[in-house]
């Protein structure tokens, strides 16, 4: 005799059992039950649009209303029943507002389908995700502006290919990190352009035949608009994608940020001091000071750009529309929103507490010849073709290495037996503070410059 699965969904189609490893294996509810709100909050509005063309009654409404508040309720404090057996967040529900309302509830979902209600689910849950992102990423940006204010006169050497370069402040670097993340927020907020379009209505593929009006479940959502193309409205997960591209950036800038503070932090560099609370210790070497929280962070990164490469492999071969692929988009996007999340938090409760040793960096700033470009600047000012000039200096340079000294500790007469155009005032540009006052213009390292600039950004934010 065949086993009929009469809890199933589509029971009455089936003449066996699903297996139950099947079930389990088929089944999102472990995961995509961190979209109840979201699912709650368009059942909502859909059961106020059905109620606006007469497909529900006002005490249909309000018994859907009541049922979804109380499960609302039962969600938040942990006491809701979910079951594998009804598959998803959505039957959950579904099921529960049934037991507790009765027929009303089977007919809340008339005119939709669970194609378009996940759609707009994961649509409501990344606004939500955003707007807290945004939050935490505008906390790590006050917190950097704070401290490169604080450190605007703080030289240290500025570096290409990890080798001392010019001299710049400590307050103009962590300015360099600021500019990233004003590109990252700009990015998101591009992307809830594309994220406020309401897929709702599009049913299973085609539409209903019910005469719905989307526009008005649009702006109980808050969304922009509806969709304009039911196919894509089912299928379209490019919104998630960008989030994710948008989140891996996010990433990769915090990784960069992680890297220099690791290397700052060692003893080879010993340009900063991280907080205790943000490191631990070693289980064998007692004078270790290991800064996890940014080797963690950097590692992450890797995480989130292989969420991003997930959804677009999930996405590259599907035909139009809903595919049961899709069900393979949530965990990804869950794990980049709180990993963006926690991440974004941490640099921002730790960065404020970030000490810089000016003595060491500035020391270090002249181990490199950094005001050796300086040098050359001023022979050209004196008349000088700069490739002569560039020649001048790497003599000058060299005679600093093999005597082990800056340029700034040659004497007038060294100097001058590379060219007599070398004059007394060449001190007043080899030092690292002259260095980094001459670079004044508008995204220049001068210190009155970069105090200008974090009151500009300051203004912008609203800080």
């Amino acid at each position: 005799m065949t086993t009929v699965n009469t809890e199933k969904l589509s029971s009455a189609r089936f003449a066996e059992a699903t297996d139950a490893f099947v079930e389990e294996f088929t089944a999102s509810v472990n995961f995509d039950q961190r979209m109840a709100q979201q699912d709650i909050q368009g059942s909502l509005a859909h059961a106020a649009m059905l109620n606006h063309i007469g497909i529900l009654t006002a005490q249909e409404l309000a018994d859907i209303q009541r049922g979804l508040a109380q499960i609302s309720g039962e969600i938040e404090r942990g006491e809701f029943v979910w079951s594998i057996k009804q598959e998803d967040v959505h039957m959950n529900i579904e099921a529960r507002l049934t037991d507790l309302i009765g027929i009303a509830g089977k007919k809340l979902h008339t005119g939709r389908s669970r194609n378009d209600q996940v759609a707009t689910d994961i649509r409501l849950y990344l606004r939500s995700e955003i707007t807290t992102i945004l939050a935490q990423l505008r906390r790590l940006q006050v917190a950097l502006l704070d401290v490169a204010e604080r450190e605007a006169e703080t030289i240290m050497p500025g570096f290409t290919h990890l080798q001392v370069a010019q001299p710049v402040t400590f307050g103009h670097h962590l300015m360099a990190w600021f500019e990233m993340l004003c590109r990252d927020e700009q990015r998101l907020q591009d992307c809830c352009k594309r994220i406020n379009i309401m897929p709702l209505g599009a049913a299973a593929l085609a539409g209903t035949s019910y005469p719905i009006d989307r526009f008005m479940t649009a702006e109980l959502l808050g969304f922009e608009r509806p969709s304009y193309n039911s196919l894509d409205s089912v299928s379209d997960r490019d919104f998630a994608i960008e989030f994710a591209a948008a989140g891996s950036l996010i990433m990769v800038h915090l990784s960069r940020f992680s890297e220099e503070l690791v290397l700052w932090a060692s003893a080879q560099f010993d340009f900063i001091d991280i907080p205790d609370a943000f490191c631990t210790g070693s289980s064998i070497m007692p004078q270790k000071k290991n800064p996890d929280v940014p080797e963690l962070v950097r590692g992450k990164a890797g995480r989130v750009t292989g969420h991003l490469m997930s959804l677009l492999m999930l996405m590259k071969s599907q035909p139009l529309a809903y595919n049961k692929d899709n069900q393979e988009d949530k965990e990804p996007l869950f794990d980049t929103a709180d990993t963006l999340i926690n991440c974004l938090r941490a640099f921002a409760d730790m960065m404020p507490h970030i000490k810089a040793k000016p003595e060491n960096m500035y020391n270090a700033a002249k181990r490199g010849f950094a005001t050796a470009t300086d040098l050359a600047d001023y022979l050209v000012r004196k008349g000088m073709p700069f490739r002569d000039a560039h020649e001048v200096v790497g003599q000058a340079v060299r005679l600093g290495v093999d005597s082990k000294r800056d340029l700034s500790e040659l004497s007038l007469a060294e100097l001058q037996s590379f060219s007599a155009q070398i004059s007394e005032d060449v001190f007043d540009i080899l030092k690292l503070e002259g260095s980094v006052a001459a670079r004044s213009h508008i995204g220049g390292t001068a210190p009155e410059t970069v105090k200008a600039a974090i009151q500009r950004a300051r203004g912008e934010l609203g800080k």
